[in-house]
């Protein structure tokens, strides 16, 4: 069998430098030899992960990090992954051009090479076994500590450079190979056990991989040719802020809102009020980005104080019914505050538009502007911008989840009326809750007013066919993981880049995004990012 592996995986990476099709008709143009495509790099980057599975299958030195729990899981799953991108290339050749006629001699060795190296793989015995265990933090020298926090730094830009890959995929055929790929290739690091072990090394280095991080993520609109990626990513990161900020709601109290949104809108709207478009009610009045952020947060704030005073008595369902409620009266109330129906403040439907861009110090977030050599379009200012908005969110949710009150909040999510009865003023907590949630997500909405440079109330929906709305944001704390702070990040990732990604399926969005879910909670009912807390909880 493991010759036969051998065998596949070396057609597996010759292949994609052939022609897998003799016409350039089909997206990418698969028809050049020695220069792959884009769906023939996703197809050799898991031959890749495939080879270097085998050779830690084989006891290559070095290759110890990689399958910590045995090489032979993760090579049928990497190799799975060539396998599936490679087959889904050529079905879809197949169908878009009128038959397996259009195949080309390389994509027919691409298929069989990578079928031969998934079936022989999934035959192999089994080699896995316990890790060795993670050595204690006190006993590693300076040179090791140098070592790690270069490897944390070097792991992150490549993640970011893979994410950059997938985002930059130009058509729809070469982003589902590479959602596929992506998938079984995760699948593979985590039962072999490197996903387990490069979270170790994170967690021994939390400072150095949370910098690593953010150089990563500043690293990333230089990695662009054209803004129209950095404006998904900006609408990501403004979605991500206001999920982390229902994740304490959600994730850290366990109280159900179905009407957060509003908050984020309650933020734009106080922003772009005094934001010194023509169309506010109080263009006169242009306020310094700094006060109108913490006008925002305040007003936010004080929003759910609002709303939480008289309801936070609630539970469950009742609790639930009533912020799906204010979420509808916020949007209707700025529907009406036209001068017809109402005072005149939000100009109704026709919203607030016009917003100028923001300054800051003289530096204009509009205009495109030359650092370091490096030109910055206005996207990729507002990214940077959003950016320090997010690590402030990620800041401000760490310490709270690890101080008194986050401990607190626990309690009350595990079980209020043993928390009440250790002397925890629930509502109290609650409303803190509420309060300092909404504040983060009326800090988002600031900035958002002057990204979209208009505001209206049908952006703040319960649900749609596109983020940010409630439901979304719901879904992208449970989707990523309640109680964790990466886990609603990469949530909101999904959840915005996926339809962004796929408008074909405009249609049925709501539908993909049910079917989506169902399947999630079946199979990962802990989040993709798991608490672990929660996953013991879910699994014995």
């Amino acid at each position: 069998m493991r010759v036969s592996v051998l065998i596949g995986l070396a057609v597996s990476l010759a292949a994609p430098f052939t022609a897998w099709t003799w016409t350039p008709a089909f997206p990418g143009d698969l028809t050049v030899y020695g220069s792959p495509a884009v769906l023939q790099y996703i197809c050799l980057g898991a031959a890749v992960l495939a080879a270097l599975y085998a050779l830690a299958a084989a006891g290559l030195p070095y290759l110890g990090w990689l399958a910590p729990r045995g090489a032979v899981r993760g090579l049928r799953w990497s190799s799975l992954a060539a396998a599936g991108a490679t087959w889904f290339t050529l079905a879809a050749i197949a169908v878009e051009l009128g038959g397996l006629v259009h195949l080309e001699p390389g994509g027919w060795a691409a298929g069989a090479g990578t079928a031969l190296m998934a079936t022989a793989a999934c035959l192999v015995p089994d080699d896995t076994r316990a890790p060795l265990p993670v050595e204690p933090s006190e006993s590693r020298g300076r040179r090791q500590v140098v070592l790690e926090r270069t490897l944390i730094t070097a792991i992150c830009l490549g993640a970011m450079l893979v994410l950059n890959f997938g985002i930059a995929t130009a058509h729809t055929e070469e982003f589902v190979a590479y959602l596929l790929a992506a998938a079984l290739a995760v699948r593979a690091l985590n039962l072999s056990g490197a996903l387990a072990g490069l979270t170790a090394l994170g967690t021994r280095n939390r400072t150095a991989t949370a910098a690593g991080a953010l150089v990563a993520a500043m690293a990333f609109p230089l990695a662009q040719t054209s803004g129209q990626y950095t404006s998904i990513a900006v609408n990501v990161l403004i979605f991500a802020a206001v999920a982390l900020g229902l994740n304490i709601v959600v994730g850290l109290v366990g109280l159900l809102d179905l009407g957060y949104v509003a908050f984020l809108g309650v933020g734009a709207y106080t922003a772009a009020l005094v934001s010194g478009s023509v169309y506010a009610q109080f263009s006169g009045a242009r306020l310094p980005f700094w006060a109108a952020v913490l006008l925002a947060m305040a007003f936010s704030a004080l929003a759910g104080v609002v709303i939480g005073a008289p309801t936070l008595r609630l539970h469950g369902d009742y609790l639930a019914i009533v912020t799906l409620g204010f979420g509808e009266i916020f949007r209707i109330t700025v529907n009406n505050l036209d001068g017809t129906s109402g005072p005149a403040l939000t100009r109704g439907p026709n919203g607030i538009s016009q917003i100028p861009d923001l300054e800051v110090l003289g530096f204009d977030f509009g205009a495109t502007h030359r650092v370091l050599g490096v030109e910055l379009g206005r996207f990729a200012n507002y990214y940077l911008l959003l950016l320090a908005v997010v690590a402030l969110v990620v800041f401000v949710f760490t310490r709270v989840n690890e101080s008194r009150i986050g401990r607190a909040w626990i309690a009350l999510r595990e079980d209020e009326k043993a928390a009440t009865a250790m002397g925890i003023d629930g509502f109290s907590y609650k409303l803190l809750a509420f309060a300092l949630g909404a504040a983060l997500a009326g800090a988002a909405g600031a900035v958002q007013a002057h990204v979209t440079t208009t505001v209206v109330p049908e952006s703040y929906l319960f649900t749609g066919t596109a983020p940010p709305n409630s439901a979304f944001l719901l879904a992208a704390v449970v989707l990523g993981g309640m109680g964790t702070v990466s886990g609603p990040v990469l949530g909101a990732a999904l959840l915005y880049l996926v339809p962004a990604k796929f408008q074909f399926f405009q249609e049925y969005q709501l539908l993909l995004f049910g079917l989506t879910l169902i399947l999630i909670m079946r199979f990962r009912p802990e989040g993709l990012i798991p608490n672990r807390r929660r996953q013991m909880e879910l699994h014995s």
